[in-house]
């Protein structure tokens, strides 16, 4: 690996009860786990076919033998308070390894495709930030050049604000936004999708 551009991807460990919460109360834990693994499968997909240094960051444990092949993705733990300091921290230790355009995504987006990926990297150029706005108000993609700790405190992380108070703390610097994608977490998301109707 020595490519200067990085994407970090945040995934959850796929256990029963714990992913997908939100979901799982319309569909039961079992089903929004093999929604969520099928989600990881996806990410998974797309992610490999992109040129760049990959890092998966675990909620949990590191999983050794799993979809992540070890041959394409660092693997590391998540560590911090809340989700936007488990963010700061990845971005961190990317721009302390010397990486010159780090994207962080999650791992709950069908939709996303390399295209976008491909995009945000190239926007950097002449952009700041890139942000992937995701339909809920939150964001899919987040991408820096350097660290803007800033826009990782004080957010309710996982409501419809989180954009909106991420855009109001970058106003002085050129942020690019992607086309908006439908992340899933609850079961509008999903209940007219056809890639999801084998699940419901």
């Amino acid at each position: 690996m020595n490519s200067r551009n990085l994407l970090i991807i945040f995934t959850r460990n796929p256990e029963l009860g714990k992913v997908k919460t939100r979901l799982s109360k319309s569909t039961g834990d079992q089903v929004a786990l093999e929604i969520y693994k099928f989600l990881l499968n996806k990410t998974n997909q797309v992610t490999k076919q992109v040129s760049a240094d990959k890092i998966v960051y675990y909620s949990e444990k590191i999983t050794k033998h799993d979809i992540w092949s070890s041959n394409l993705y660092k693997k590391e733990v998540q560590h911090g308070s809340d989700l936007g300091a488990k963010m700061k921290n990845s971005f961190q230790a990317a721009f302390e390894n010397k990486y010159d355009k780090v994207l962080l995504i999650g791992s709950d987006l069908y939709d996303l495709e390399p295209c976008h990926i491909y995009e945000a990297f190239k926007k950097l150029d002449t952009n700041d930030v890139i942000i992937g706005p995701a339909s809920d108000g939150g964001y899919y993609l987040i991408g820096l050049k350097k660290l803007h700790p800033k826009i990782f405190k004080n957010k309710n992380w996982g409501t419809s604000t989180v954009r909106e108070d991420t855009l109001k703390d970058l106003e002085k610097v050129d942020v690019h936004l992607l086309p908006i994608l439908n992340d899933v977490d609850v079961i509008e998301d999903i209940e007219h999708h056809p890639a999801f109707s084998k699940f419901l």
